[in-house]
């Protein structure tokens, strides 16, 4: 768990990024967020697709970490994901790698972690029914906030910051 000084730090470094790349994007503060089950219960604008964020690895083949970014209502099938990603032994990160990855900790998971990556080893694989979407909901780095933004700047803060990105296609639940 991160202190709330950290938390703060972390969304004010996300907002600056999106600031400075010109994206347009509505913050709503709300109380921590965990699941999407948490999510659920907040209730956000009908016209927000709430994003579900996985944080995944293969300890067998390199590159070895994905961020999974899918419509919160999707299945995700580890096994089906993997071969999608060309990889075989996919599970989820400890706790541990995802805050030396992504900076970040369990419950806060987020495309926008990548500003933390320092050495682009994260691919960020995004559910390919995600791409047409004007308004996306994520966290910016701390799960008592959701940003509104649209997949295209959630794409271009990804990209502009070097990780990779792939997609993938999964099933409703």
């Amino acid at each position: 768990m991160r202190s709330k000084e950290e938390k703060a730090e972390s969304r004010r470094a996300v907002l600056e990024e999106l600031d400075r790349l010109g994206v347009r994007y509505e913050l709503v503060e709300h109380d921590a967020a965990y699941t999407v089950e948490d999510m659920d219960r907040i209730g956000f604008a009908e016209d927000v697709t709430i994003c579900k964020n996985l944080f995944v690895r293969d300890q067998k083949k390199k590159p070895s970490h994905w961020l999974v970014v899918l419509h919160k209502d999707k299945r995700a099938d580890l096994a089906d994901l993997a071969d999608q990603l060309g990889t075989k032994h996919l599970s989820f990160a400890s706790a541990d790698r995802l805050k030396r990855y992504l900076g970040l900790a369990q419950g806060e998971v987020t495309p926008l972690g990548v500003l933390n990556d320092a050495d682009r080893a994260v691919i960020v694989a995004f559910d390919r029914d995600l791409k047409e979407l004007d308004r996306i909901g994520v966290h910016p780095n701390d799960n008592t906030a959701t940003l509104y933004i649209s997949f295209a700047d959630v794409l271009r803060f990804v990209t502009e910051r070097g990780n990779a990105v792939k997609y993938v296609t999964a099933p409703m639940q």
